[in-house]
């Protein structure tokens, strides 16, 4: 970013302004300590190489943020002052990514990535592959948006396709520059993704603060990254000390609209080195070019080695298409790209003792044993409950009380018992018997023939009843805000609900008189109650608990229904025949619709004015209508969300662009359209139509 010659006369600059050698007007002084602290931010947090103490550092932003003060019409967007917002943010909008923001395929196996490598030639037609391999950073992911050089906007990964605003809190972070020469590279509008981290060194430093002043440590960095991004005081995010590593661009176009991936960007590396000299932290020091996949194998072992070394957390290696053109070859499935892959370094061990086990009940009666050990930290994580799945496994694995276990972190996330260090038994071990009775209820456990599990048959069992309220109340079911799992065992423990239609005839007035509830949150409460009743029917079918049936089988499901009821009225072999519902699932689904009990719970809903009936934006097509289509959605939608329409277009066989350019076919414009309309009736090949036209096409 800054040549050797400005880096030198920076310095001059910083040393005259600390020692007062110059007589600058405001105006002057002011653009100086813009350009000394932008210099010293980016010597700190890219290069982690600073130059002068934090005291004088101090100093001179206290300086810059005077004559500012003095001097309000010298403030500018770009001014570093201007990084931590004065006000709290009181919530975080939901934002549409350029482009989605996919996972990664993941591996263990080395042999994985000659696959990955053979599957590549084969899309790409080419003999030869350069990749580019580069650590994988365990943090919290991250979209920026840069127009005209300018920081517009900044996102959270959310599910992907939306994330949340958090352009104040990125703001605060001195290694996100809030300007950036992209346009000397001839970028008009830019889209870069990477992961914002806590270094180790600084996350050590932090907890023994907190320690020392009485505060609760945090476990990990990476979710005290990703939580501290969420914090509606930006001030108290920029106090965290988070860094941004940039690693990807995504969306890249000149002031025409033209796309530079694959064209004047013609390489990862090479982007990684635009973002470099734009001012962003990246892995450019930590990358290697690989010329064939050898040279990656190779490169991963010598990585895994040095890992522990690193200040960075990272879980893996990144390996990834080095040519742009070859990546477009490649292509996208719904769930990650083909052109990269994620190779995840064995997951840490640990040992402990198990002093218990406890036993759960499911919302479908299934009984779960749960290992309670003496806290361990594995991998930033502690430990102290680990599920054993199932009676066979304990047995497989000889699991005993008072065992040693290996205890490790799946993917650095689920923890897991790998087994036992027999060597160390004493003789006070104590074989685990398996309970006979539900745990709940007290009833007689059952275990059919071909499951693993032991399951409680009572459909009266009150574990079982308090597990299917809060499936039902959940994000994948009904999605009612702020009514998580806490507060429905409250609300049954008080004798509020017993059964899911009670969650719709809740007292609210007996709510209000409990503490720790206010008016706000009782509306909030009863808000998203009421906006539950709105829901699509697939998310009430899966909310229901049925047995093998989850979001995906419940959307497959309700394509082919005017009303949930409906599924009543259908044989074993109707339900057998619809595509992806296999026998297990067909039984099951037959049984809960066959149930009396059931059949009263889904009218009651619907007494209730809980929606039972498929509406035309929830419908889910049953032909390619659409493709061969690309769409794109502006302005307000009113008959539909963004979500909706993008389920619209993709289960009709379309494809969804991020933003207008000859590769459109046709834009949906809602009301008060703007920018992309303007531009779409510039293309005479683009097709605008109403939400009205667009649920034409597809009926």
């Amino acid at each position: 970013m800054y040549s050797k010659e400005q880096q030198h006369q920076l310095n001059l600059l910083t040393e005259k302004i600390i020692q007062h050698k110059e007589s600058l007007s405001d105006k002057e002084k002011a653009e100086a300590l813009k350009k000394a602290i932008n210099y010293h931010d980016w010597r700190y947090y890219v290069l982690s190489e600073p130059l002068i103490t934090d005291f004088d550092y101090d100093q001179i932003f206290k300086e810059l943020k005077k004559i500012e003060a003095d001097n309000p019409k010298l403030v500018t967007p770009d001014s570093p002052t201007q990084r931590v917002a004065r006000a709290l943010t009181s919530d975080f909008e939901q934002v549409s990514h350029l482009v989605s923001m996919l996972s990664l395929e993941n591996s263990y196996n080395a042999d994985d990535l000659n696959d990955f490598d053979r599957k590549v030639k084969e899309f790409t037609s080419e003999d030869k592959i350069d990749y580019c391999v580069e650590p994988k950073f365990d943090g919290a992911s991250i979209a920026l948006v840069y127009e005209d050089d300018m920081l517009v906007r900044a996102a959270t990964r959310g599910d992907g396709a939306v994330g949340e605003d958090i352009t104040n809190n990125a703001k605060a972070l001195a290694s996100i520059p809030l300007t950036a020469a992209f346009s000397k590279h001839g970028i008009y509008k830019i889209e870069v993704r990477g992961e914002v981290i806590i270094r180790k060194d600084v996350f050590e430093k932090m907890n023994a603060e907190r320690k020392a002043a009485g505060e609760k440590t945090f476990q990990n960095s990476r979710n005290t990254a990703s939580g501290s991004l969420r914090l509606k005081d930006p001030n108290e995010a920029a106090s965290r000390k988070l860094e941004a590593v940039l690693y990807h661009v995504s969306f890249a176009e000149d002031k025409n609209g033209n796309n530079l991936l694959a064209g004047k960007l013609h390489s990862h590396f090479h982007t990684i080195e635009i973002l470099y000299d734009c001012g962003f932290k990246t892995p450019i020091h930590e990358l290697k070019v690989c010329h064939n996949i050898d040279d990656v194998h190779t490169f991963i072992q010598t990585w895994e080695k040095k890992r522990v070394g690193f200040n960075i957390e990272t879980d893996g290696m990144v390996i990834k298409v080095n040519g742009l053109k070859e990546q477009q070859k490649c292509g996208y499935t719904s769930h990650h790209p083909r052109w990269a892959m994620a190779f995840k370094f064995q997951a840490k061990q640990a040992q402990s003792k198990l002093v218990d086990v406890e036993y759960q009940v499911g919302r479908t009666g299934a009984i779960t044993p749960v290992a309670k050990i003496q806290p361990v930290a594995l991998a930033g994580v502690t430990i102290s409950s680990i599920s054993l799945h199932n009676a066979d496994f304990i047995t497989e694995k000889d699991i005993r009380i008072n065992d040693t276990v290996i205890v490790e972190r799946a993917g650095e996330v689920i923890p897991y018992i790998v087994g036992v260090v027999a060597d160390l038994r004493t003789g006070k071990e104590k074989k685990i018997d398996f309970p006979t009775q539900c745990p709940s209820c007290g009833e007689d456990l059952v275990k059919p023939e071909d499951e693993v599990a032991w399951r409680c048959d009572n459909a009266d069992c009150p574990a079982q009843a308090e597990e299917r309220v809060i499936h039902f109340v959940s994000k994948d079911a009904m999605d009612i805000d702020g009514f998580g799992r806490a507060i429905v065992i409250d609300f049954i423990q008080r004798g509020y609900i017993k059964t899911m239609e009670d969650i719709y005839r809740l007292p609210y007035n007996s709510i209000l008189e409990l503490e720790g509830w206010g008016g706000k949150s009782v509306e909030n409460l009863k808000q998203g109650i009421e906006e539950s009743k709105d829901r699509a029917i697939w998310r009430l079918l899966n909310g229901l608990g049925i047995r093998h049936v989850g979001v995906t089988t419940s959307k497959d499901l309700t394509a082919h229904l005017k009303s949930i009821l409906d599924l009543k009225d259908y044989s074993l072999e109707d339900l057998i025949n619809i595509e992806g519902i296999g026998p297990k699932v067909a039984q099951s689904i037959f049984e809960f619709f066959n149930n009396e009990g059931n059949i009263r719970l889904l009218h009651a809903l619907e007494e209730f004015g809980v929606n039972i009936n498929n509406r035309p934006a929830d419908l889910r097509a049953k032909n390619n209508k659409l493709e061969g289509k690309t769409f794109l959605f502006t302005g307000s939608l009113q008959q539909f969300t963004r979500d909706q329409a993008k389920e619209l277009v993709e289960q009709n066989g379309g494809k969804l662009l991020s933003g207008v350019s000859a590769n459109l076919n046709y834009l949906i414009a809602g009301e008060e359209a703007g920018s992309k309309l303007s531009k779409a009736k510039k293309i005479p090949s683009i097709q605008i139509l109403t939400e009205d036209d667009f649920l034409k096409m597809i009926s």
